[in-house]
């Protein structure tokens, strides 16, 4: 049977499948990512049943977040963030057994090249906000302590800004900072409470969301990024218990188990707040990132 007599006459009951039969049979995981794609796109016409002036405006808007992204900026990374995608893609590709830390999503303000700091020492740069302590465990599944850790830590200050937002406003590299954990496992350090903040919404993408009446709030957190070798490598969050925000997280990060409470005690004379995080490694497998 020639080509011709295979292809499928395209109309509204058949699209989809006129769309797939194009690529004949292939088991190519990008042709078959591709017409299950279309395949969802072609449902949703079908639903909604847009005007071709209201289909126009669909296409206006991937054009304009196009635009809208260049080296500094990523809109289409925001938008995936905004509608979960990026957090289900980490959620599928970074299950974990019970007990160990889950992975979140690593955001758009981290650096790879942040500084090493001393243990106990401060990553506030400036002083600007409520003191905070911060101490943490690292250990395996059995308990035991992972002494060859290396911890990245980097958040937003008082005013929910990070370093890397405002480079004329605050010190280079300010909150933010490598550690190596101690023969117990345990690291220490000294900076700000951080504040919650909201997701860009200047551009396209925070628009519409805007417009639909969506959350674009993020609750008060600090980031991290766990590794040892031998594990698998840790990305996660640590919530402010307190934010009132929590069930409002616009990237979908929080879980249960990353919300710890702020507590303030004095120390050293001084009203701080002390927050105790501990991390659960597990052991690195074929085939997964280390």
């Amino acid at each position: 049977m020639s080509r011709a007599a295979e292809l499928i006459t395209f109309n509204e009951a058949t699209s989809a499948e006129a769309f797939a039969s194009r690529f004949g049979a292939t088991d190519d995981a990008t042709a078959r990512l591709l017409s299950a794609a279309v395949g969802h796109v072609h449902e949703l016409i079908k639903e909604f049943r847009p005007t071709p002036e209201q289909w126009r405006k669909v296409l206006d808007f991937l054009t304009e977040v196009g635009h809208a992204s260049d080296e500094r900026r990523q809109e289409w990374v925001l938008f995936s963030d905004l509608v979960g995608a990026s957090a289900l893609v980490e959620e599928i590709n970074s299950r974990r057994p019970a007990g160990a830390t889950p992975n979140t999503i690593r955001g758009p303000f981290f650096r790879a090249d942040t500084p090493q700091r001393a243990l106990g020492s401060s990553i506030s740069l400036d002083d600007a906000g409520e003191p905070l302590l911060v101490e943490g465990h690292i250990e395996d599944l059995d308990g035991l302590p992972v002494t060859t850790a290396e911890i990245i830590t980097w958040q937003a200050n008082a005013e929910g800004y990070y370093e890397n937002q405002q480079p004329d406003l605050q010190p280079e590299f300010n909150l933010r900072g490598l550690f190596r954990a101690d023969q117990d496992g345990k690291f220490q350090y000294h900076t700000v409470r951080p504040a919650g903040y909201s997701v860009p919404g200047d551009g396209p993408v925070g628009r519409l969301f805007a417009q639909a009446g969506y959350p674009l709030h993020r609750p008060a957190h600090l980031h991290f990024v766990v590794r040892a070798p031998g594990f698998e490598t840790i990305t996660t969050h640590i919530y402010d218990a307190d934010d009132p925000r929590l069930g409002e997280d616009a990237l979908f990060g929080v879980r249960p188990e990353l919300v710890q409470p702020f507590d303030r005690a004095m120390i050293d004379g001084k009203p701080t707040s002390c927050v105790s995080v501990r991390f659960v490694m597990v052991r690195a497998r074929q085939g997964r990132s280390k």
